[in-house]
């Protein structure tokens, strides 16, 4: 397996299953309510915020992948939409999802030279850098993303 398989096989297990944790954002997400996504404990993120912010960074790299440019803002990364309908909740569920799974098709689709190569301008540094922040985002957040569902569940 080359390296190149390697990284985007571990990519997809964050977002899909098969990964050493056992915990992957599709099974944990999937059966969120929205209720339960906007449900504040104390000063933390909600769930529906997180799971914006994992998108946010996903979607936007996009473009990046395809030679584009790289349009994102730190800034903006929470600037979770008010998700008003159940539908529009699931939704960006799958969105997120599908993003997860384009991102990964363009990751398993570079050179192993690729790999190394500069990611949009020598500050954001290679692509490799890059995929791994964001599989390191992705754990991060859905670690906090299971914590708050189970203290949200816990009483129902």
């Amino acid at each position: 397996m080359t390296q190149t398989e390697l990284i985007s096989q571990h990519f997809k297990g964050i977002f899909f299953g098969g990964n050493w944790t056992a915990v992957n954002v599709r099974d944990t997400i999937t059966p969120i309510s929205l209720e339960q996504a906007k449900t504040k404990i104390n000063d933390c993120n909600t769930i529906a915020a997180l799971i914006f912010h994992i998108n946010y960074y996903i979607e936007g790299v996009i473009p990046a992948f395809e030679g584009g440019a790289l349009d994102i803002k730190d800034k903006f990364s929470y600037d979770t939409p008010d998700f008003d309908t159940e539908e529009s909740w699931d939704k960006f569920k799958i969105q997120l999802l599908q993003n997860a799974e384009n991102l990964n098709m363009k990751i398993s689709t570079l050179s192993e030279t690729g790999l190394y190569q500069t990611f949009v301008e020598e500050k954001y540094g290679s692509y490799y850098s890059n995929i791994h922040g964001l599989i390191e985002h992705t754990h991060y957040h859905l670690g906090q993303i299971t914590i708050l569902k189970k203290l949200i569940t816990k009483d129902q």
